[in-house]
């Protein structure tokens, strides 16, 4: 992978180990567990995030209807047994929010307005705002039609503050844009917390090369940290 110097797009390609190796190292600690009713969350302040979110029309109300059974019939089975999710179901959790989603947004679903790269600098953009203010960006790729992020938000930040400003923002912006009208991102989003070294290095490898696995050559909407990124004519705005 080539990651371009400033002013430039970023190109993805098959070679992605100085990408990784150029990210920085978050230092991880101890975490708590928390519901919000669909997957136990593992949480920590400070914390490194991955981060998937994704446009409104990306996946068939059908698949995630079947997802979501699934994930339902996994959270019974630990109901009735009275006690959490076993490490073995939280896996198969993660797997249902995962595999089979990545699995339809990479095959293209959807009207796919970030191929637009003025929605997609739009998203970038925002993104970007409150960098080193709220956060520190680490990674991130903007797909056709959903947005991969690896984030380490600073103290005294909640993520799903974090991500709602973004989403909000570029929603209403991009909205603009292409003269829409309604929701333009998914509601729900997954977020996965990153508990060590390598797993920090498997999800920043998985974020660099998500283009060229989709398909997607030469794709300007990815970059790591520890490069510069791209800069835009829309860098005067930002999420609130």
């Amino acid at each position: 992978m080539t990651i371009p110097s400033k002013g430039e797009a970023n190109n993805c390609s098959a070679g992605v180990s100085p990408a990784v190796s150029g990210a920085s190292r978050p230092r991880f600690g101890s975490v708590t567990i928390r519901d919000r009713g669909h997957l136990p969350h593992w949480e920590k302040d400070s914390a490194t995030y991955f981060i998937t979110f994704r446009l409104a029309d990306s996946l068939p109300q059908t698949v995630l209807q079947a997802i979501e059974s699934e994930r339902q019939a996994v959270l019974k089975t630990a109901a009735q047994a009275g006690r959490e999710p076993s490490a073995d179901e939280r896996r198969k959790l993660q797997r249902l929010s995962t595999a089979r989603i990545e699995r339809y947004l990479d095959s293209g679903a959807g009207a796919c307005h970030q191929k637009e790269p003025a929605v997609a600098n739009v998203v970038m953009s925002t993104l970007r705002h409150f960098d080193d203010k709220r956060y520190r960006l680490l990674a991130y790729c903007i797909m056709p039609n959903h947005v991969h992020v690896v984030a380490r938000l600073f103290p005294g930040q909640m993520l799903s503050s974090v991500v709602h400003s973004w989403k909000s923002f570029s929603a209403k912006r991009c909205n603009e844009l292409l003269r829409t009208k309604g929701s333009f991102w998914q509601r729900e989003y997954y977020d996965h917390l990153v508990r060590d070294e390598g797993e920090f290095d498997r999800v920043v490898r998985y974020v660099a090369d998500n283009p060229l696995k989709a398909g997607l050559q030469e794709w300007p909407w990815v970059w790591v940290w520890g490069q510069d990124a791209p800069t835009t004519a829309a860098e005067d705005g930002g999420a609130t």
